[in-house]
């Protein structure tokens, strides 16, 4: 009777800790949203309520319809997903040519395309600004996207290359076998078996183009084309005083979306981190 009682306190309090992680990791972005429902005035009060007298959408709305918000998220998502798209196609074949052709050095290569993603990116923003410069295109969404892709593909195909490496060839060697080509059970039979792996590498790599400050901050000159990181300091600067009420609530307008493409892809993001992190 004593050892069940003190296997359900031990359990009531592991419970208990992970609620109170939960609460403080969701805290600040609990915090965000009610500010971001509080009327300008009401974000100034000392002593500060968590809980606002009132309920407002008016920061929402001059978010959206009176500052530059709406072009700066689009600018975002389409460097974000243009980055991720060139991430993968690079790298699913990079990986898979990587786990599939044996050749001397290759162990060697893996490690140090992984290196790569460690060195700092004040290291290496000079010589791909110049770069980028001499290809035309600085000052241009296409040039944000090829940057991007120079710190972000690396650490993808390592982790696409330990996915790959965890999938059976003996199914491609039948395919082989049969009469298929190796670019044919690529997409037919590799692919598919593949595909958490393939979204849960997405999804990382949305996320750090997404929130990109450094690259976009030297390469953009033009406001139209500024993504939300810089724009939104750009909007905070131009006012007199900082309008707490608006910056939470393009905090707010800013994770959603993130938000709801993890949520959305939960399953595949637990399963492709965690088969790839069974290899290497």
């Amino acid at each position: 009777m004593m050892s069940m009682v003190v296997r359900q306190s031990a359990r009531a309090f592991r419970v208990g800790l992970v609620w109170l992680g939960i609460f403080l990791i969701a805290m600040p972005m609990l915090w965000a949203l009610l500010t971001s429902l509080k009327p300008k005035g009401d974000t100034l009060t000392f002593p500060v309520a968590i809980w606002p007298e009132s309920f407002t959408f008016e920061s929402y709305s001059t978010l959206l319809f009176d500052t530059m918000f709406v072009q700066l998220f689009l600018n975002s998502v389409v460097v974000a997903v243009g980055t991720t798209l060139l991430v993968l196609i690079v790298g699913t074949l990079g990986a898979y040519g990587l786990t599939r052709f044996k050749f001397r050095g290759a162990e060697l290569g893996a490690a140090t395309i992984l290196f790569t993603y460690f060195l700092p990116s004040t290291i290496i923003v000079v010589p791909i600004y110049l770069t980028i410069n001499q290809l035309g295109l600085s000052d241009t969404l296409t040039g944000l996207v090829l940057s991007y892709t120079t710190f972000a593909l690396p650490f993808a195909l390592w982790m696409l290359r330990l996915f790959f490496q965890t999938l059976p060839v003996e199914i491609e060697q039948a395919a082989r076998v049969d009469g298929a080509s190796r670019l044919g059970l690529f997409f037919e039979i590799v692919l598919p078996q593949a595909l958490p792996g393939i979204i849960a590498t997405s999804l990382f790599t949305f996320i750090i183009a997404y929130n990109e400050y450094l690259f976009s901050f030297i390469f953009i000159n033009s406001d139209a084309k500024k993504t939300l990181p810089v724009g939104i300091n750009f909007i905070v600067k131009t006012s007199y005083e900082i309008e707490w009420n608006i910056v939470m609530a393009a905090s707010v307008l800013m994770t959603l979306p993130v938000l709801i493409v993890i949520v959305s892809c939960q399953r595949y993001l637990l399963s492709g981190f965690g088969v790839g992190n069974t290899k290497g």
